[in-house]
C-alpha cells in the first residue's frame, strides 16, 4: 500500500506562541485560520502519537473562533490566549468536556465545572479542542491508560512520551498546540519535557491555583504550570494561569491574575550554579545521560555563570521514604472511596491500589515524621542556596524508553524497588516546594532527548525562567525540532512509525 501523504505544514503552527498572539491581535491571521491550522496539524500527527484525546466538535470550534474574530474586529481582546487552540490535561475537570483521569471508572463522564486554570484559560480566549492524555490518575511517569491508550514520543514514536503530562508535551513538540497546561507532583511536567525536548515549569506551590479540590490546606505537592517550546512562551501561558484565588487559600497574592511577566535580560556574570549530578551516586542514572547533561552545563558557563559540583548534606534515602509516605497518604485520601467500593477497586491499576493501601495503613505519627523530614530538607536546601544561586539536576534519570513497557525496572544495573523510583530525580524540588524548570539538554548517543532541571530558591519562579531563557539562547535548544514534523505517515506500517 502506498503511504498516506499529508499536506505541508501550515506556517501558522510554526509560529511561537508569543508571535502567534501578536499576529492574532494585529489581525494578520484570523482565529478561524488559527484553529483550522492546528486542527490540520492534529490530523497530521495525532493518529500515531495519541497526544490529544476526546476531540471537541469541530463545527462548534469554528463557530467559537468566528466569535473571537468578531470580538477582535470590535477591538475586544480576552487576553494573550485569544483564539488559541488548547487541550486541558485530562486529570482536572473542564466544563462540558469528558474528564476520565485515564480511568475506566470515569470514562464518558462530562464535567460541569472548570478547574481554576482552565477557567482562566477559557476566560483568556482559549478554545478547547480536546484533552491531552495522561496516565491513570496521573500516576507514573509514562502516559498510558485503558481508556485512551499510549501516548508516543515526539522524537521517536516507539518510545515513551513520559508523564503524566505526556500528551501535553508531545502536542507542543509536534506543534499540535502552541502551548499547553500540565501538572506536576513527581515530575509530571519535568519528565515529559525532558523526553520531548520542550520546556516545562514546576511552579512554586501557590503560584498557580491547582483545584479546587476536596482538601485545600494540607496537600502541597501537586502544582499546575505551563509547557512550551521556549521560555517566553512559558511566561505567556503562566501570565494567564498564575495569581491568587480565594477558593484556594494558599495561593499567592504576590501576582495578580494576568500580571506575570518574564523579567528583562540581565548580566549573568558570577551567578553561582550548583551541579547536583546524580546526588553523589544516590540516583541511578542511565549510562551517558549524565555526560549529556554535563555538556549542557557549558551553556550556563558561556553566559558567565560559574558551575561547580554541589553536595546536599542530607540522608537522601530518608528523604525518599518520607516522600513515598506523604505521596501514598495523598493518593489514598483522594481515591480511597474508589478502593473501598469492590466493583470500582477492580478497575484500578495495580500502582493505584499499592499507593492507596500504603496510604490507608500509615499511622498519623509516621506522617508527622515524614512532614518533619520534609521541613528539614527545605532547611538544608535553604542553606545550600546561601552558597549557590541555582541548583541543577537531571530532569530524568533515563532517556525515553520503549513505549510498550510499563516503566524502567533496572537503571545502570540497579533494580527499581517501586514503580516510580526511576523518577526520583523529581523529588528534591517537590519536597522543598521549589520552582524547577525542565529545559532541554540535548541528545544522547541514540538521538533521544535529555533534560536538565534548573531549581531556584523559594518563590523564584520568574528568575528561574529568566536564567532558563538565557541558557536556551546560548544553547539554541528551542530552535531544534523533531524530524517527524516534516514526514508523512505510512498507514500500512505495522509499527505505526513515519515513512
Amino acid at each position: 500500500m502506498e503511504p498516506t501523504r499529508i499536506t505541508p505544514t501550515d506556517p501558522i503552527v510554526d509560529l511561537d506562541a508569543v508571535a502567534l498572539s501578536r499576529a492574532i491581535h494585529a489581525r494578520e491571521v484570523s482565529c478561524v485560520e488559527v484553529v483550522d491550522a492546528f486542527l490540520g496539524q492534529i490530523d497530521r500527527h495525532n493518529p500515531r502519537v495519541n497526544a490529544i484525546v476526546a476531540p471537541a466538535d469541530r463545527d462548534a470550534l469554528r463557530f467559537q473562533a468566528a466569535e473571537r474574530d468578531s470580538e477582535m474586529a470590535r477591538g475586544v481582546s480576552r487576553g494573550p490566549l485569544h483564539g488559541f487552540p488548547q487541550a486541558p490535561k485530562d486529570v482536572m475537570p473542564a466544563a462540558g468536556m469528558v474528564t476520565t483521569k485515564g480511568s475506566p471508572i470515569f470514562a464518558g463522564q462530562v464535567s460541569q465545572t472548570d478547574a481554576v486554570i482552565f477557567e482562566r484559560m477559557r476566560a483568556g480566549g482559549a478554545l478547547f479542542v480536546g484533552r491531552t492524555n495522561s496516565p491513570e490518575f496521573g500516576l507514573g511517569g509514562h502516559t498510558y491508560n485503558p481508556v485512551y491508550g499510549t501516548t508516543r514520543n515526539a522524537f521517536d514514536p516507539a518510545r515513551s512520551a513520559g508523564g503524566s503530562s505526556g500528551g501535553a508535551a508531545v502536542a507542543v513538540a509536534l506543534h499540535m498546540l502552541p502551548v499547553a497546561d500540565g501538572s506536576d507532583m513527581m515530575g509530571s511536567l519535568r519528565t515529559p519535557a525532558a523526553f520531548n525536548h520542550v520546556f516545562g515549569l514546576r511552579t512554586s506551590f501557590g503560584s498557580v491555583p491547582h483545584g479546587p479540590t476536596e482538601e485545600v490546606f494540607f496537600n502541597q505537592f501537586s502544582v499546575a504550570g505551563p509547557m512550551a517550546r521556549n521560555v517566553p512562551d512559558l511566561a505567556l501561558l503562566l501570565s494567564v494561569q498564575a495569581g491568587f484565588d480565594a477558593r484556594l487559600p494558599l495561593t499567592h497574592r504576590a501576582e495578580a491574575p494576568g500580571t506575570f511577566a518574564l523579567p528583562p535580560e540581565r548580566d549573568w556574570t558570577g551567578v553561582r550554579i550548583g551541579w547536583l549530578g546524580d546526588l553523589g551516586g544516590h540516583l541511578p542514572v542511565e549510562a551517558s545521560l549524565l555526560d549529556t547533561c554535563v555538556r549542557a552545563l557549558e551553556h550556563l558557563r558561556s553566559i558567565g555563570c560559574t558551575v561547580d559540583a554541589a553536595v546536599a548534606e542530607f540522608d537522601l534515602e530518608r528523604l525518599w521514604q518520607a516522600w513515598i509516605d506523604l505521596r501514598s497518604f495523598a493518593v489514598a485520601g483522594a481515591n480511597g472511596a474508589l478502593y473501598r467500593d469492590p466493583a470500582r477497586r477492580g478497575q484500578l491499576k495495580p500502582e493505584a491500589v499499592w499507593e492507596i493501601e500504603r496510604g490507608l495503613a500509615l499511622p498519623g505519627t509516621r506522617l508527622y515524621e515524614a512532614m518533619s523530614v520534609r521541613s528539614a530538607w527545605y532547611q538544608a536546601l535553604r542553606v545550600l542556596f546561601e552558597r549557590y544561586d541555582y541548583l541543577v539536576l537531571p530532569a530524568a534519570q533515563v532517556y525515553p524508553f520503549d513505549a510498550e513497557l510499563d516503566c524502567p525496572h533496572v537503571i545502570d544495573g540497579r533494580d527499581m524497588d517501586t514503580y516510580h523510583r526511576w523518577i526520583q530525580a523529581a523529588v528534591p524540588a517537590a519536597m522543598a516546594g521549589l520552582p524547577a524548570l525542565a529545559a532541554p539538554a540535548g541528545f544522547g548517543p541514540g538521538g533521544l532527548p535529555a533534560g536538565l532541571q534548573i531549581i531556584g530558591p523559594v518563590q523564584s519562579d520568574a528568575t528561574v525562567l529568566q536564567i532558563g531563557h538565557a541558557y536556551d539562547q546560548a544553547g539554541g535548544f528551542s530552535r531544534v525540532r523533531s524530524t517527524w514534523l516534516g514526514k508523512a505517515w505510512d498507514a500500512a506500517a505495522p509499527s505505526g512509525l513515519p515513512n
